[in-house]
């Protein structure tokens, strides 16, 4: 049997330089697979491109919305504290449930309560963020499974002008039913505080109806939206069709 070759520079160099290829195309923006999550960022509009869709945008329209609201700097974040905007979960509605079991009425399927309470046990969600569908259960550690996530991270409203509120309109707003929505709980703390120019939900689809929501909370509550924000939302308004 006649002994291996040893390979050549030249061979070594073609190897190395196709990993690095492949590296530099998981890696670079636009290089992972559109859906595929945090690895690509969310695509931006530029300047010429934020202008043109917002000069005459189409009325009733998120891009309306959208070009209505301040464009600021954020504010401050480093003072943010989630106690600012209320107890977790308070029943602002008065119906004698929490606004978590609110929602989780409101967004699961085929959901098992506990008797005549509020509290759910168990449930279906067809999760929007990633477009597979979940099973919620109860526990110590399967509940953070299913999580309800603020579609403008509280943070995020507080560098935008919720800072500035009285503490009974953050209170409100923690606990808006329009800001509010039951998704994959990983997915969740994976967006943690960002705003649209940091984060999108893996699912292409649901992209836009999710920024959409946020044009839509932070023309409710006055907030603004910094440049960066905004050309990002453009970006994902004008994929709507």
């Amino acid at each position: 049997m006649p002994p291996a070759r040893r390979p050549t520079r030249a061979r070594v160099a073609v190897v190395l330089v196709s990993a690095l290829t492949l590296v530099l195309a998981l890696t670079l923006p636009g290089g992972a697979p559109d859906g595929s999550g945090a690895s690509t960022p969310p695509a931006r509009a530029d300047r010429s491109a934020v202008t043109a869709a917002l000069a005459a945008p189409p009325p009733g329209s998120a891009l309306a919305q959208l070009a209505s609201l301040e464009v600021a700097p954020a504010l401050p974040g480093e003072a943010y504290d989630r106690t600012a905007f209320g107890t977790p979960w308070t029943d602002v509605d008065g119906n004698g449930c929490d606004t978590r079991n609110d929602v989780l009425a409101r967004d699961l399927v085929s959901a098992r309560g506990e008797g005549s309470s509020c509290v759910l046990l168990a449930g279906t969600l067809h999760d929007p963020y990633s477009g597979e569908a979940l099973v919620f259960e109860r526990g110590a550690t399967s509940s953070s499974a299913v999580q309800v996530d603020h579609v403008v991270a509280l943070s995020d409203a507080w560098r935008s002008g919720a800072s500035r509120w009285p503490r009974a309109r953050r209170v409100a707003f923690a606990n808006d039913p329009l800001n509010l929505l039951a998704v994959d709980g990983a997915l969740n703390e994976e967006k943690s505080g960002s705003d649209a120019a940091g984060w999108l939900p893996p699912e292409p689809g649901y992209r836009c109806p999710y920024v959409a929501r946020q044009v839509a909370v932070k023309t409710r509550y006055g907030l603004q939206v910094t440049a960066t924000e905004r050309s990002a939302m453009v970006a994902a308004l004008q994929r709507c069709g």
